[in-house]
Formats: C-alpha cells, structure tokens, sequence
C-alpha cells in the first residue's frame, strides 16, 4: 500500500495531466457530433496543452523564465545565423 502511495505522489502531475487529456478528448469528441465546433476547438487547445505539460513532466523539463529566455535568445541567435548565410538574391515569398 505504501508503494502504491508513493508513486502516485511521485506522479501526480503527470497523472492529472493524463487523466485531463482523456477528459478533454472525450469532451472534443461529443462537442463534434454536437456540431460545437468552438467548444471543439477549446478542448483541442485543453487537449495539446496538457499533451505539452505531460511530456515535459516525464523528461523532466521545467519551465521556468529563465529557461524560456535562453530558448528565445537561441532561437533568435541560430536565425540570425542562417539568414546571414542566405545568398543576397534569394528569394522572399
């Protein structure tokens, strides 16, 4: 019993975002046949965020500001980067 209680304090985040994955998948489906489309589409987003949060909880992943800051000042420095390496003619869409 004890270990069946430790784990579940050890996962409780990933189990909540599971269990609100399945809820927001069950939701999306009847919100369709009931032709809520916009409810739909806020399940959806409900959906592939708690997807987003379960995934970074099982890598360990936190999201912090500082983290968010070094991923944009990476992002915008690898941009830099490869729009300086792209011929003077190339075309813009």
């Amino acid at each position: 019993m004890g270990t069946i209680t430790a784990s579940v304090m050890l996962m409780r985040w990933e189990l909540l975002s599971a269990v609100m994955m399945f809820i927001a998948s069950t939701f999306n489906v009847q919100c369709r046949k009931a032709s809520r489309n916009a409810m739909a589409f806020v399940f959806t987003g409900i959906g592939i965020g708690m997807s987003c949060w379960f995934v970074t909880g099982l890598l360990g992943i936190s999201l912090s500001m500082e983290n968010l800051y070094n991923f944009w000042h990476i992002t915008k420095d690898v941009f830099i980067n490869v729009m300086s390496q792209t011929p003077p003619d190339w075309p813009m869409p």
